[in-house]
């Protein structure tokens, strides 16, 4: 683990930016990270508990999987997912507008669960499984956020505390009481994770793993910083192999070599997972 977390940080360190994570080995259970506990703008990577949420408002029978959801126009102001570009004030089931809120980070519908769920609910939850460092104000960003803006005037996290939220999702699949803690079920927190499995934006953790390679994950994009999230697995696609969140923060336009700075940042997230990979694969 030691030469592992070396050839992350090195990696890290030819970058002119910011780079946190957090890794944790499931077959060991060892853990490490790189600034981990910074609290940095969380981008699309807080639909995760925005997604565990929801789960927890239907369990509890605030919200049900086949309700209709009407998709309404004053959330259709964000660049980010496919909904932006329809004819408002059709209907879809909540089932349906949490998995676009994650598969394509379609931020219509993560304004409309995230409204239907309540803000105050989901750092509830938060703050109860011990994401201390989690804030959750704004159920979608908002849209003039330039790229010197204050950490605090968005959505903010730590990679230690996805990295957490991660690993309790996980367990809830097959653990009952890991799944109350969450308040779910071991089966809704499967569909949680399924969801997260089904995501089309590949470019980050997944880019560099064969594709035949499970990951589990969600991506995130600011003003100035490209984020992901996630659980890979082991070759049978059940046993997850290792939890990785990166966070990058404070991007340039351009890095020396005069790439932009959110490619730069985008390989750097591919090249981490894959060297995580590469250490901690078998076979």
């Amino acid at each position: 683990m030691d030469e592992l977390v070396q050839r992350l940080n090195g990696l890290c360190d030819e970058q002119p930016f910011h780079t946190g994570w957090y890794l944790k080995n499931m077959k060991t259970g060892e853990e490490a990270n790189r600034y981990g506990d910074v609290i940095v703008p969380s981008a699309s990577t807080r639909k995760i508990a925005i997604l565990v949420a929801a789960l927890k408002a239907i369990h509890e029978g605030r919200l049900s999987l086949d309700q209709p959801v009407v998709i309404e126009e004053k959330y259709q102001y964000s660049n980010s997912g496919v909904f932006q570009h329809f004819t408002p004030g059709f209907t879809i089931t909540l089932r349906d507008t949490m998995i676009l809120m994650i598969i394509v980070s379609d931020n219509t519908c993560t304004g409309t669960v995230a409204d239907l769920v309540g803000l105050d609910a989901v750092n509830e939850l938060c703050q109860s499984i011990g994401m201390t460092n989690t804030m959750h104000r704004h159920g979608i960003p908002p849209a003039n956020l330039t790229r010197d803006h204050a950490v605090d005037a968005t959505n903010t996290t730590t990679p230690a505390d996805v990295g957490l939220l991660l690993d309790l999702l996980q367990q809830a699949t097959r653990d009952e009481a890991v799944a109350q803690q969450l308040g779910s079920t071991t089966e809704l927190c499967q569909l949680g994770m399924d969801i997260l499995s089904w995501q089309k934006l590949r470019q980050r953790l997944p880019a560099m793993l064969p594709g035949t390679v499970k990951v589990a994950h969600k991506t995130g994009t600011g003003a100035r910083n490209i984020n992901d999230a996630g659980i890979i697995f082991a070759d049978d696609g059940e046993t997850p192999l290792f939890i990785l969140t990166v966070y990058t923060e404070h991007l340039p336009v351009e890095v020396p070599s005069g790439l932009p700075g959110n490619y730069a940042a985008t390989h750097l997230i591919a090249q981490l997972s894959r060297t995580a990979w590469e250490a901690l694969h078998e076979g």
